[in-house]
């Protein structure tokens, strides 16, 4: 019995998250029916994140067992046959019979894409959350500054999230601009449900000057999600980039980890050596 690792792409536009459920067609499903049918067996797949419905992954992490005998390799080549053009996958390579790709994850790069522009576009409709009122740019930039750190996150979580710590790292929050297309960077340790969702929304109304520049610093002492703005619609999130400790390849055993503690799976493990 082998371990595999994908590197799995997607449009989320079609699809009711990234989780197998009973209502809706999800990417693990159609992912697992893939495997399964060049696998010769019942393939379950274990993955980073638990994106929502909606919610696009350029990086999503898999890891399933298998004693097929496919080349790790060529899973690529066999499984983008099988795949809708909606799901790719793009790498591969065998892990340690221990590796677990949600649990021993050391960080996330999550991206939130932004069209600010007075009509939508067609083509960028399920990519882009659509904003026709100009945004002031420097006041949401000035928001910004205030994330990176260790902080009590408490506001920044939706309904509906079952975090038993509110405290996370963040390491990056950047506002990029390409004309009207704002794009907006945040890494971290780990993440609440809907916590970036909830920094884009409250950006865009920091942005129309409906909250003040503040707001998220405001929100770190009273822990209150009122203080924030909206929760931005999903179509303008993608998870970009998983990270993990190199000894997670060599020697996951000696990485002390526990189980994600959010409903949404993004709460991370958190390595010995503090990544």
């Amino acid at each position: 019995m082998k371990r595999i690792l994908l590197s799995v792409e997607y449009d989320g536009s079609a699809y009711a998250g990234w989780q197998r459920q009973i209502n809706g067609l999800a990417v693990q499903q159609v992912l697992e029916e893939a495997l399964s049918a060049a696998c010769t067996h019942p393939v379950t797949v274990t993955g980073s994140s638990r994106t929502d419905a909606g919610v696009h992954a350029r990086m999503q992490m898999v890891h399933f067992d298998t004693s097929c005998s496919i080349p790790p390799d060529k899973y690529p080549f066999v499984l983008n046959n099988l795949l809708p053009s909606d799901i790719r996958i793009q790498a591969a390579r065998e892990v340690p019979p221990d590796f677990h790709a949600r649990f021993l994850t050391s960080g996330k790069t999550y991206t939130y894409r932004i069209l600010n522009n007075r009509h939508g576009s067609a083509l960028l409709r399920n990519t882009h959350w659509h904003v026709p009122v100009p945004l002031d740019l420097p006041p949401m930039r000035k928001a910004l500054e205030f994330l990176p750190g260790t902080h009590d996150f408490a506001a920044f979580q939706a309904a509906g999230g079952t975090a038993r710590t509110t405290v996370r790292t963040i390491d990056r929050a950047e506002l990029l601009n390409d004309g009207p297309i704002l794009t907006l960077v945040v890494s971290g340790n780990a993440f609440l449900y809907n916590m970036v969702r909830i920094i884009a929304g409250t950006l865009q109304e920091i942005g129309l000057h409906r909250l003040p520049p503040d707001a998220f610093a405001r929100a770190f002492v009273s822990l209150s999600r009122l203080d924030l703005g909206m929760t931005a619609p999903p179509c303008g999130l993608e998870l970009t980039e998983v990270r993990y400790p190199e000894r997670a390849f060599t020697d996951p055993a000696s990485i002390r980890w526990h189980q994600p503690d959010s409903r949404d799976g993004t709460a991370v493990a958190f390595c010995s050596e503090g990544d």
